[in-house]
């Protein structure tokens, strides 16, 4: 397993890190093996901050959903960090897992590309550099050089990647382009940091933010969006090498097949979302790019 620690993590951050993968790490000793994961046993879907934590209920009716579909008990496993969930998926610890498309790249050796959500008809999402609603002087992000900025999570593209690869194309470096960063481990809670004024900037992925504004228009509202990346490829599903062909198949034709039910429709109506499509490696072309103009790919 890859031991590299995001530089730019504070210490505090790093520390962080540190203890949560060497607990993982440890877990992993003496946790359930592959074999235990048999044709019919428990499935292990792995959820990332892309997901609004607070929407607990949906998430226990997309549990189920998937669970009779399947024939098959479901556990959704929820982490705070993207981190997290990448190690899980390198332990073994989950058969499948929704996460960001950076990790996806990260993770390329050890996981294969199962299904992308369509959002708005297509599989696309972008990186929104928002500021609080009041805040009038901001038009692009050049426009924030000194000041304090809320980052999403280390490895998310939306909240990470991009916003620095635009300051990195501004010619400048995004170490020291703001007078303070730091990281809310969520898209919401970037929101949250900006809207109260904790932050003068965050960058949030477009899917979270404008989920907001339908769940949570007031909060939604206190901020305003000012710039507006490329289209990246949708946060993808993806499974882990060691799961069967059988499995793999059977959980794609559930995604794929989730529009074709009134259950189904009800469900991705909630999630903001239109159905899924098997997808391409090169919906990830772009974010690929942007990992190495800072030497990661």
């Amino acid at each position: 397993m890859s031991q590299d620690i995001p530089n730019s993590l504070p210490n505090r951050n790093r520390r962080r890190w540190l203890i949560d993968s060497g607990c993982l790490a440890a877990a992993g000793l003496i946790g359930l093996t592959r074999k235990s994961q048999a044709a019919g046993g428990k499935i292990r879907v792995g959820m990332t901050p892309a997901f609004l934590h607070d929407q607990h209920n949906l998430l226990g009716e997309w549990r189920e959903f998937m669970a009779t579909s399947l024939q098959r008990p479901v556990e959704f496993v929820q982490r705070d960090s993207y981190r997290e969930t990448m190690d899980l998926l390198r332990l073994e610890k989950l058969e499948f897992a929704w996460i960001c498309d950076y990790p996806y790249l990260h993770l390329k050796q050890e996981v294969r590309l199962l299904a992308v959500p369509l959002y708005r008809g297509r599989p696309y999402y972008r990186s929104y550099l928002i500021v609080r609603k009041d805040n009038t002087q901001v038009s692009s992000i050049a426009d924030l050089a000194g000041s304090v900025f809320a980052y999403a999570d280390p490895y998310s593209n939306t909240g990470y990647l991009s916003p620095r690869y635009e300051i990195r194309q501004l010619g400048r470096d995004p170490a020291t382009f703001f007078r303070k960063t730091f990281f809310t481990w969520s898209h919401r809670k970037v929101v949250e940091a900006v809207a109260s004024g904790l932050a003068q900037g965050g960058a949030v992925d477009s899917y979270i933010r404008d989920t907001l504004v339908h769940v949570e228009p007031a909060l939604a509202a206190r901020t305003r969006i000012v710039w507006r990346s490329p289209e990246y490829g949708f946060p993808p599903f993806v499974s882990h090498r060691s799961v069967s062909s059988a499995d793999f198949q059977t959980m794609q034709a559930h995604l794929l097949d989730t529009d074709k039910t009134e259950a189904g429709r009800s469900l991705l109506t909630r999630l903001q979302l239109d159905g899924f499509t098997a997808g391409s490696p090169k919906l990830y072309d772009g974010v690929a790019q942007m990992m190495r103009a800072f030497g990661e790919a």
